[in-house]
């Protein structure tokens, strides 16, 4: 199978269930980094991964496409699934402009708070599925909603707060069931204002916490039509005049860290 992974998007590979499962990865186009060993792999150069201990994460320098290979049984399930969904994700785009690579960028970075955080083995495989498809509800909102330059009306926000519910239950039904209930909750806040469900705190998934930092994060330090983006240090003191309110303080601080290592705020 073919896998193309955008320009700065991190990734990673997961220990699986099968300690017989082997994978083959072969460099096509592009350029990726082995974070734990500072690593830079490039085309022709492959890798091969079986009993695999802990997780190995990886970044894509620029545009990269991987030949992936797995003798494990369930890949085609699985590869079918995802493929189907990132399908109606990417057609969320296409109605969507600021849609088009948040979805990305909003995974790229709860993976890393994920990783700053320690997430177990199988919190990371749920949260990086989720974090791609966070929005894929958002198929059913229709177009001239998405792209509304000014503010929306009552009716409006309610079938845009739709959108969770409705990506849990395209979800539910597939292998990776079990992070509906993320997709579900990452507009909840802990102070029970978020929706569709009004939770709160440890009501709400660590996943969908995580997600909702990103989700923030990405949307106030990204261009609209009725507004341009605002700088990063901006949107980082906007979550953490909220950290405990509406955000988990811990997520955001990881947050705040993960930034300062990429050299995108600074240290105080």
């Amino acid at each position: 199978m073919k896998h193309t992974i955008n320009k700065e998007t991190a990734f990673y590979i997961y220990p699986g269930k099968n300690p017989d499962a082997y994978e083959f990865f072969y460099i096509l186009e592009g350029q990726i980094k082995c974070e734990d060993q500072d690593i830079i792999l490039s085309v022709g150069d492959y890798f091969s991964v079986k009993a695999l201990t802990e997780l190995i994460f990886f970044e894509a320098i620029n545009e990269t496409t991987l030949l992936w290979v797995i003798n494990e049984p369930t890949f085609r399930l699985i590869s079918e699934d995802v493929f189907k969904l990132i399908q109606i994700v990417k057609s969320v785009g296409d109605k969507d402009r600021y849609t088009k690579e948040h979805s990305e960028r909003v995974q790229s970075m709860s993976i890393k708070i994920g990783k700053y955080l320690g997430l177990s083995p199988e919190d990371t495989d749920n949260l990086i599925v989720a974090s791609i498809l966070h929005d894929v509800g958002k198929i059913n909102v229709p177009e001239e909603i998405l792209n509304k330059p000014d503010g929306l009306t009552d009716e409006e926000y309610k079938i845009i707060k739709k959108h969770p519910a409705d990506g849990a239950d395209m979800i539910k039904d597939t292998y990776y069931a079990d992070i509906s209930n993320i997709i579900h909750q990452h507009h909840e806040r802990i102070n029970g204002s978020g929706y569709p469900d009004g939770l709160k705190d440890e009501e709400i998934t660590i996943g969908a916490k995580i997600i909702g930092v990103s989700d923030s994060y990405d949307a106030m330090t990204d261009d609209r039509s009725y507004r341009k983006a605002y700088t990063p240090e901006y949107a980082m003191n906007e979550l953490k005049r909220l950290s405990g309110v509406l955000y988990d303080a811990e997520v955001v601080d990881a947050l705040e860290e993960v930034l300062i290592e990429e050299g995108i705020l600074n240290s105080n």
